[in-house]
């Protein structure tokens, strides 16, 4: 193959490849965003970590659950979904802290729930 058909060749691919790079992109922003999550660094010798949230310590390699956080000692993630699609003229979104999950329910009577048609995180 000469230099010129290969030219030609990787420029009909060219933004085929831009294309599918972006897209790998995106998916990777929106999964990084799907979670409210924190990392934090810890001493490469540390046997154990403190708990930012409520000051308790937890061995490396541990995991536990810390104000509604699955949290080991490299990072936090939230245990929840955030409601992000629902009728909102007729609802409302209520973070419940004893069961660390947001509940959609009707303004006039919060007795009813509400449907949800799509959520973040967890």
């Amino acid at each position: 193959m000469d230099m010129k058909h290969y030219t030609q060749r990787l420029s009909h691919f060219l933004p085929i490849m831009k294309t599918l790079t972006l897209a790998l992109v995106v998916c990777v922003v929106i999964s990084l965003a799907n979670a409210h999550c924190f990392f934090r660094q810890i001493d490469p010798d540390a046997t154990h970590c403190q708990d930012e949230l409520d000051g308790s310590w937890h061995a490396v390699g541990s995991s536990w659950i810390s104000n509604c956080m699955n949290c080991t000692c490299f990072s936090c993630c939230s245990t929840y979904a955030i409601p992000w699609i629902f009728p909102e003229d007729d609802c409302e979104s209520v973070f419940d802290n004893s069961t660390c999950e947001y509940i959609v329910r009707r303004k006039d009577n919060p007795s009813v729930l509400c449907p949800i048609t799509a959520a973040v995180g967890k």
